[in-house]
C-alpha cells in the first residue's frame, strides 16, 4: 500500500539542552562527534526509521544550524522537517514541538538528540509497541551496575535490586492526547516524558533498548560516543578491508590498603586485606577490561571508568566487566576468550580458580576466561606482599 502523504505518526527530537556539563563550547547537540554534529547524528536515525513528521527543538538562535543539519539527512524527507525554538524546560521543549504537529497525527515519538547513536530499530519497536494498542512506550535496558542508597554524607545506606531496574531511553512514544492531556495538567517537571505520563495515571511498557542508545552527557560519554563511531565498520555491514579477529592486552596493580575485605578476579576474599583503588582495587578485572578494550579499539578502563564516573565508586568486577562488554558488542565485537596471570603472594588462587573463571567468564556473556596465578619469588611489590599485579591477554572477532 502506498504511504499517505501526511503521516500519523511524528518524532519530536529534543536538542534544545545546554550542555553544560558537556562543557562542549555550545549547546550539547550542536558540538561535533565527528566531522558532523550529535544533532545530525541523532537525525540519522530518526529519517532512517519510520517515516514521520519530524520537529526538532533548538534553542533560540540555533533554528539555522539545526535546519541545515535536518535537510542534509532528510533525503526524501525534507517536506517533513521543521525546526521550532524551545523553552527553559524540558516539558516547555516538549509542548513547543507538540504546538509544531500536523493535525493528522495521532502518535507521538520524542527522542533525545543527546542519544545520537539510537539505532532505528529502537525506533521501530516503539511504534510497534504503540500500533499494538499500547498509550506509552519507552525503550529500557537492563542496570548491570551494581546500585547502592546513599544518605547525605555519601555513606551507603543499602544495597538495591537491580532486577527491578530498568535503565530508560528515546524514543519514547505516545498517543498524542495522552501526552498533550499529561502536559496540560502538569504541575511539575519530570526527567521524562513516561515519567509525566505517568504522573498523570497511565501505564507505561517497556520494550528492549540499545546499549548503543546511551545519553550523551559528560565528556566520558562523547569520548564513547566517538570511539564507537571510529570503530570499524561491523562485518555484517562488510566494506573493503574486511575485519579480522583482533589481540589486546591489559595490565594493572593495585596496593594492599583498603577499606572491607579483599576482592579480587570477581571474588571475595574474607580474611585478607582489601586492595585499594576508586572502585574495589580488582586488579584481575581491570586488567582484563583494559586487554578487551584493547583489542576492539576502544581505549582503555580509564576512557569509561575513570574517577570522575562516581557509579563506578566501589564497584566490583561484574559491572565493570558486563558494561565493557555493551562496548564491544555496540562496537561489533565478540569477546572469544581471556587469558590473565596474577601475580601475588597473597591470596592463594589454587583452591578458586575454577570459581573465578566461572565469574568472570559470566560477566563477560559466556566468553571462556581461564586464570593462572604466580609468585616472583620475592622480588619486586608483589614479592614483598605490597600488592597484586595481573597481566590479561583477550581476542575479540568480528560480529
Amino acid at each position: 500500500m502506498i504511504p499517505s502523504p501526511v503521516p500519523r505518526l511524528a518524532v519530536i527530537v529534543v536538542a534544545a539542552g545546554s550542555g553544560t556539563r558537556l562543557a562542549g563550547g555550545a549547546p550539547k547537540a550542536f558540538v561535533g562527534l565527528d566531522e558532523h554534529t550529535i544533532l545530525r547524528h541523532a537525525l540519522r536515525g530518526v529519517f532512517a526509521a519510520p517515516r514521520a513528521q519530524v520537529v526538532v527543538v533548538v534553542p533560540a538562535g540555533f533554528e539555522g544550524p539545526a535546519l541545515t543539519d535536518a535537510l542534509e539527512v532528510a533525503g526524501d524527507r525534507t517536506a517533513l522537517v521543521s525546526v521550532v525554538p524551545g523553552g527553559a524546560t524540558r516539558q516547555s521543549s516538549v509542548a513547543a514541538g507538540l504546538a509544531a504537529l500536523w493535525a493528522d497525527v495521532d502518535t507521538v515519538l520524542v527522542h533525545d538528540a543527546a542519544r545520537a547513536l539510537t539505532p532505528p530499530a529502537v525506533f521501530e519497536r516503539v511504534v510497534a509497541a504503540l500500533e499494538r494498542g499500547a498509550d506509552a512506550v519507552i525503550p529500557a535496558v537492563p542496570v548491570v551496575d551494581t546500585i547502592k542508597r546513599v544518605d547525605a554524607t555519601g555513606a551507603i545506606v543499602a544495597a538495591v535490586d537491580r532486577s527491578e531496574l530498568a535503565a530508560a531511553q528515546t524514543p519514547q512514544g505516545f498517543r498524542r492526547g495522552v501526552l498533550e492531556e499529561a502536559l496540560a495538567s502538569a504541575d511539575a517537571d519530570h526527567t521524562d516524558d513516561a515519567a509525566l505520563v505517568a504522573a498523570a495515571g497511565h501505564d507505561v511498557i517497556t520494550v528492549d533498548g540499545d546499549a548503543v542508545s546511551f545519553k550523551i552527557t559528560t565528556s566520558p560519554d562523547l569520548d564513547r560516543a566517538r570511539a564507537l563511531l571510529s570503530a570499524p565498520v561491523p562485518a555484517a555491514h562488510p566494506s573493503p578491508p574486511q575485519r579480522t579477529p583482533r589481540v589486546g592486552i591489559g595490565t594493572d596493580v593495585h596496593g594492599f590498603g583498603g577499606e572491607g575485605t579483599l576482592w579480587l578476579a570477581g571474588l571475595e576474599w574474607p580474611g585478607e586485606p582489601a586492595l585499594s583503588g576508586h572502585s574495589d582495587g580488582d586488579a584481575v578485572a581491570h586488567a582484563i577490561v583494559d586487554a578487551v578494550l584493547a583489542a576492539a579499539g576502544l581505549g582503555d578502563i580509564g576512557t569509561h571508568f575513570g574517577t570522575d564516573r562516581p557509579e563506578f565508586a566501589g564497584a566490583h568486577a561484574e559491572a565493570f566487566l558486563a558494561h565493557t562488554r555493551n562496548l564491544v558488542a555496540a562496537a561489533g565485537w565478540r569477546i572469544g576468550n581471556v587469558s590473565v596471570q596474577v601475580q601475588a603472594n597473597r591470596p592463594r588462587f589454587a583452591s578458586r580458580r575454577d570459581e573465578a573463571e566461572r565469574v568472570l567468564s559470566a560477566a563477560l556473556g559466556g566468553a571462556p576466561v581461564s586464570v593462572s596465578a604466580t609468585t616472583t619469588d620475592g622480588l619486586g611489590f608483589t614479592g614483598r606482599t605490597e600488592g597484586v599485579a595481573a597481566f590479561a591477554t583477550a581476542l575479540v572477532v568480528p560480529v
